[in-house]
């Protein structure tokens, strides 16, 4: 590389105190930039998060702005006029968003001050907006970065923008943190299950906004999965919102014995119950690429998708698992069926170590950071 950036501004929602996808999107964007750019100044602007996590190691060009610590009446205010302030004070070569939303600040910079931007799309975040300012904003982005096709394709449909300005920068994963092992004792005595026992596993939000996720078609189907394995385990990791439904669902059902809502788990149990699945179900329509699938297949386990979403792209169009039809219950209860009794004809189904390795050449962190960096040196390239 023959030139270098000066400054580069980072707007998060928050990678500190809140593991959602964007947010984990967000720190290995960080972590990527930093080991690209061992002495890139970046300061990073964090709306929802109020401090850093000390055994986090960061570069000492890296500075941190916090707005966490204003009430959510005022975050939204405090952080843009932060923003501005100095964005026109400094003047970064670049600002990178993580969050749509907050194009709409980098727009007014532009306009004022020349200062270029680029923004990230994920998903629900950036699919069907109707608000004129932020359209104006995402057409006036200097690049787009979209996590798949489908989101990809989406903005361009629904957005008439520009396909020369959306690049391809998919998610990725923690390749160290996510590795195949046996079924930990743990929690089979936690759940009371039997190593033997068959258990599809969903690691997903229950929120009432995100019943696209697919947690309602396994458990439809479940009664249908049931007639030919008797014994199967439905565990859904993850708290919020939906739960009391999904809790009623499971009562009309009559699958109180055949599901467990495990709630919110801590980090470091993650892998842990990954490889206490037999099968990793997700069949949403609505997901904007869905790590929890390069997660699943990181530890070598089958992984059913829908066929309709982003998970066409976390899946390689299915090279790395099942897609199906998200509303075809049937579909679904006979390929969780198939996959459980070790007769599906996909050719990885049943080679944990080449579904690790296959998605740790497609998407691990390597990939990712020569993606990000040569997006970025041919931008630097452009401006020099």
């Amino acid at each position: 590389m023959t030139t270098q950036v000066n400054n580069i501004y980072l707007w998060f929602p928050n990678i500190f105190e809140f593991k959602g996808g964007i947010q984990v999107y967000s720190a290995f964007l960080l972590e990527a930039l930093q080991k690209t750019y061992p002495e890139l100044d970046c300061d990073v602007f964090l709306k929802h998060d109020t401090h850093a996590v000390e055994e986090t190691e960061f570069s000492v060009h890296t500075r941190f702005h916090f707005s966490g610590g204003w009430t959510s009446r005022l975050r939204t205010l405090m952080f843009a006029s932060k923003l501005f302030i100095y964005g026109l004070w400094q003047r970064p070569k670049l600002i990178l968003s993580t969050h749509v939303n907050f194009t709409l600040a980098a727009y007014w910079l532009k306009r004022i001050a020349g200062i270029p931007y680029w923004t990230v799309a994920h998903g629900v975040d950036a699919w069907e907006i109707d608000n004129p300012a932020l359209q104006k904003a995402l057409k006036s982005a200097d690049r787009i970065l979209a996590v798949s096709n489908y989101t990809r394709d989406r903005l361009i449909e629904e957005q008439s923008l520009d396909p020369s300005r959306i690049s391809l920068l998919p998610n990725t994963f923690d390749v160290s943190r996510f590795q195949i092992a046996a079924k930990p004792q743990y929690l089979l005595e936690r759940y009371q299950l039997t190593p033997e026992q068959p258990v599809i596993l969903t690691v997903a939000r229950l929120d009432n906004t995100e019943r696209y996720k697919g947690y309602d078609q396994v458990l439809q189907a479940l009664p249908t999965i049931r007639q030919t394995i008797p014994n199967v385990h439905y565990l859904i990791v993850g708290k919020g919102s939906d739960r009391d439904r999904i809790e009623k669902l499971i009562t009309s059902l009559n699958l109180q014995d055949n599901v467990t809502l495990a709630g919110f788990i801590p980090d470091e149990e993650l892998n842990d119950h990954y490889n206490l699945g037999d099968v990793f179900a997700m069949p949403s329509k609505g997901e904007g690429f869905g790590i929890v699938y390069l997660e699943a297949l990181a530890c070598g386990k089958p992984v059913l998708a829908g066929n309709c979403d982003g998970a066409i792209d976390a899946l390689c169009n299915g090279e790395l698992g099942i897609l199906v039809n998200p509303d075809d219950l049937d579909a679904i209860a006979l390929n969780l069926i198939a996959i459980l009794q070790g007769f599906h004809n996909h050719p990885l189904m049943y080679q944990p170590k080449a579904l690790r390795q296959k998605v740790i050449d497609i998407y691990g962190f390597k990939r990712f950071q020569a993606t990000l960096a040569g997006l970025l040196n041919q931008y630097l390239w452009e401006i020099t």
